[in-house]
């Protein structure tokens, strides 16, 4: 549960400490957007419950009254108001002693008349980044006629600084900015002048912090893109992919080269080491990281009305001694469905492809049959950007226990697998569509030799379609999916 401190709540206006009956009641008199500011901001209600407050300081704070909702409104573009504090005594009411209302007439609000956006520095005319500044100026919202408040206004010059910073120019600032307000013409002109810094590119991965495993194989699990536009989001996906891996209980990544200077410097300084860059830097990207355990045992426990007691371990060997892959293990004991697994994958290599090797035995009821199955792979996997692909040579067989079971039976296949995606976004898409489809070639090998081929695909589509919550701005979306996989001729249970 989170709750104030004391000295929270004495300096926040918004906060009335309640100890019993209030020193006066407080009433704003104005429009609905107008009043619900005030009453949750104004001066006056820190002061509401203040038991002992006495005439002489309510007058001080009435006094000020007007300056603070002036102020206060002027966040929403109302220069020009008309306030006027009343204080009526109430001895006899129950309620509190005094009432005091404030009438507020804001007045006209303010529109924007001028609105200008700039660009100086080193990368103010660079041509690479011409489309980014015009992307800027298009997209800047106060245009003239456009209702001028402080939330607009702060907006608007974060959200271009944000699509500087998010792509080309992580170092970019706001040079200056210039909100001139004519309170008689109910009138203002804005300006702001982004200096985007250095245009950035992505050079080679360092690791810091890792012993055990190496970092050139992690830097290709990373698969960061060296030599491409700095972008932040190719940060953030080149960071979940060292996270997802495995290896490491946390990854955090920084550009190496930008400028280094000490807390408090002054802008001199900060200009200074931004002039001795240039204006295009390649810069190493460094990933410090934490890495996991070696190993990684989860144990579960648990009881079913179907299949009784269970127990399952699963086990995780970051590198496995004597060969250096990362095995991932389970075993899982109950009475209908006990099997055991391990899949082993190494690091990948020069070519960015992967090898992995799999076996496992599991017993599992099918119709009136208990089938007793083991299955091994071995396979090469690659990932890239947009496109996962994989190949594998598969060998099951089965057998069957039961009255009038079918014999037991073998089958080697020979697989190949491709999966594209291509969202708006890796970690949280909203929109967007991946597909991806496997076919493969084998044959039985008991109880008779029987050629097969296998095709399957699919398709996974999202699709915004609004707004859910307007506070925390969650969207919902829709999601679509197909899987075909076609009718094979009759084998018997091992075929795939």
């Amino acid at each position: 549960m989170f709750s104030k401190k004391k000295e929270d709540v004495e300096g926040d206006p918004s906060v009335a400490v309640k100890s019993g009956k209030p020193a006066f009641t407080l009433e704003v008199d104005a429009p609905k957007e107008v009043r619900e500011l005030l009453e949750k901001h104004l001066e006056l209600k820190r002061f509401q419950y203040q038991a002992d407050l006495q005439r002489r300081e309510l007058t001080r704070l009435l006094g000020a009254t007007d300056a603070n909702v002036r102020d206060l409104i002027g966040t929403l573009g109302y220069f020009s108001p008309t306030v006027t504090v009343e204080v009526k005594e109430t001895p006899d009411s129950e309620e509190a002693p005094r009432e005091v209302t404030v009438h507020v007439d804001p007045g006209t609000p303010t529109t924007i008349q001028q609105s200008e956006v700039r660009f100086s520095g080193v990368s103010a005319d660079d041509p690479d980044g011409l489309a980014q500044r015009e992307s800027i100026r298009r997209g800047w919202p106060l245009d003239p006629g456009e209702r001028f408040t402080q939330s607009a206004w702060s907006s608007a010059k974060s959200g271009g600084l944000k699509e500087l910073q998010t792509r080309r120019y992580p170092t970019a600032r706001i040079d200056t900015s210039l909100a001139d307000v004519d309170a008689d013409k109910n009138e203002a002109k804005v300006s702001v002048t982004y200096d985007p810094g250095a245009a950035y590119t992505f050079g080679p991965l360092v690791i810091e912090g890792t012993e055990r495993y190496d970092p050139v194989g992690l830097a290709r699990i990373a698969r960061l893109p060296e030599g491409q536009v700095y972008d932040q989001s190719v940060m953030l996906d080149t960071q979940q992919r060292l996270v997802s891996s495995g290896y490491f209980d946390s990854v955090f990544l920084t550009l190496a080269d930008t400028p280094q200077t000490a807390p408090g410097a002054s802008e001199q300084k900060v200009d200074e080491a931004r002039a001795e860059q240039g204006s295009h830097v390649t810069s190493p990207v460094t990933a410090k990281v934490r890495e996991a355990k070696l190993q990684k045992w989860v144990f579960g426990v648990g009881l079913s009305t179907d299949t009784g007691p269970r127990l399952s371990v699963d086990h995780i060997h970051n590198k496995v001694p004597g060969l250096g892959w990362r095995a991932v293990s389970k075993l899982q004991l109950d009475r209908k469905n006990p099997l055991i697994s391990t899949q082993l994958t190494a690091l990948p290599g020069e070519d960015y492809w992967r090898n992995f090797v799999g076996a496992k035995l599991e017993r599992e009821p099918v119709g009136d049959f208990d089938v007793n199955s083991a299955q091994l792979r071995a396979g090469r996997a690659k990932s890239e950007e947009h496109i996962d692909r994989t190949y594998y040579l598969q060998y099951d067989w089965a057998k069957t226990e039961g009255t009038g079971a079918p014999p037991a039976s073998s089958s080697l296949l020979a697989n190949y697998g491709w999966t594209g995606r291509y969202f708006d976004n890796v970690l949280s898409p909203k929109s967007g569509y991946g597909f991806g489809w496997e076919a493969g070639v084998g044959t039985t090998f008991t109880p008779q030799r029987t050629p097969f081929t296998r095709i399957t695909a699919r398709w996974l589509t999202l699709m915004p379609i609004g707004k859910i919550d307007e506070e925390t701005q969650r969207r919902s979306r829709l999601q679509l999916r197909a899987w075909a996989v076609p009718s094979p001729p009759k084998k018997t249970p091992a075929c795939p």
